[in-house]
């Protein structure tokens, strides 16, 4: 068969009557840097989180020619081009922050530019000279108190570069009204489309939720439910990772993704469980409490759009402590609070710790008289714990 001659001033994958798809794609890949790898396409400004604006881009290449099911070729190229640009592994890389204008290293060096695929990017710009933020520090000053902040600098700081080193998940709890969930839209705007809102009670129960997070480097719960986790081994799974772990979608199978997300939970009581007793679901918790709201203080609606204005100086906050917290080889600046928190959380998961220290009904004296044979028969204390009677 002789080849159709191709049609002036027409692109080579169109031969006047339809679209060569395969060559659509080898052409396309040749103009645009994106690759796909681990279930999501990525350009040099990170994941695509939305496929619509590449369908745009394919459609605008597309409506110079007169074809029909124009929607079912878009999506037949997409998926073509799912194989046509895929590569085998695409790693993290923790030691770089990568900005819209450029990529911060760890040393504090910056590279300017765009060269490079990468898998995610903050829509945030680097500016050396960006003023303090007066206002967020000011907020921050009211919200928590001073031995704290630097272990909330040093969070925000971790939750910048994909790595889960530190081993901690925070939780910052309250009566309520003061003002917590302030910090979750400041760090929205910093964050991006590398943020996401979700529910650490509902990554434990349900097993398709870890798959949400894959490509995310947050998790902010902004309003954690009170009743205590069935199962935590999810929880701690997602704390823990520090590379793939298995992955599962509903209706497919399982599969091994790289899980960088880290769990930041606003609430009015303590994170919980109902059957794990074990010190490493407590341990891997960074507990902050906030001050008491001061009577009469009068709230700004606006506080947190006039804080979003500072997040150039926010981001060199937050950097500040990435490399404190590194420079510390990731073990978080804790203060007698934060432990104490971590250890009421513990004991308030375990009730045989308050029977045991009560007066009423344990006592560790050597002076106390026998108990008689009757109470002896039902309890399994041993010395020196001695039931007395009242």
């Amino acid at each position: 068969m002789k080849n159709k001659a191709q049609p002036d001033g027409m692109p080579v994958w169109f031969d006047g009557k339809s679209i060569n798809e395969a060559l659509f794609c080898e052409e396309f890949l040749q103009t645009h840097k994106i690759i796909f790898a681990n279930g999501a396409f990525f350009t040099p400004e990170g994941r695509v989180a939305d496929e619509l604006p590449l369908r745009g881009e394919i459609f605008e290449e597309l409506k110079c020619c007169a074809v029909s099911n124009i929607p079912r070729k878009i999506s037949n190229i997409v998926e073509l081009m799912k194989l046509a640009a895929m590569v085998e592994n695409f790693p993290p890389e923790p030691d770089r922050i990568h900005l819209s204008n450029g990529t911060l290293f760890w040393d504090g060096t910056f590279a300017k530019g765009k060269p490079k695929i990468v898998r995610n990017r903050f829509p945030v710009a680097y500016n050396p000279n960006a003023p303090k933020p007066v206002l967020w520090l000011q907020f921050l000053d009211g919200l928590l108190y001073p031995e704290d902040i630097p272990t909330l600098q040093e969070y925000i700081g971790y939750c910048l570069i994909p790595s889960n080193k530190g081993q901690r998940m925070m939780v910052i709890k309250g009566n309520g009204g003061e003002g917590k969930s302030q910090i979750g839209a400041v760090l929205g705007t910093l964050f991006g489309s590398t943020m996401k809102d979700g529910s650490i009670g509902k990554i434990s129960e349900n097993r398709f939720a870890r798959a949400d997070l894959e490509h995310i480097l947050l998790c902010v719960d902004d309003d954690m439910r009170m009743e205590a986790l069935r199962q935590t081994n999810y929880v701690k799974s997602i704390v823990t990772a520090q590379g793939k772990i298995d992955l599962e979608r509903k209706g497919k199978q399982s599969y091994q993704g790289w899980m960088c997300a880290r769990l930041l939970a606003f609430s009015n009581g303590d994170l919980q469980a109902l059957f794990d007793r074990s010190d490493g679901f407590y341990r891997r918790q960074l507990v902050l409490t906030t001050k008491e709201k001061p009577a009469g203080r009068v709230d700004d609606p606006d506080l947190a759009e006039k804080m979003k204005a500072e997040v150039e100086g926010i981001l060199l906050w937050a950097f500040e402590g990435l490399q404190r917290l590194a420079a510390n080889n990731f073990k978080f600046t804790e203060s007698d609070r934060t432990r104490e928190n971590r250890e009421a959380v513990k004991r308030g998961n375990n009730n045989v710790y308050d029977f045991l220290d009560s007066d009423g009904y344990v006592r560790l004296k050597a002076v106390c008289p026998p108990a008689p044979k009757s109470c002896m028969r039902h309890t399994r204390f041993t010395a020196p714990k001695i039931i007395c009677p009242p």
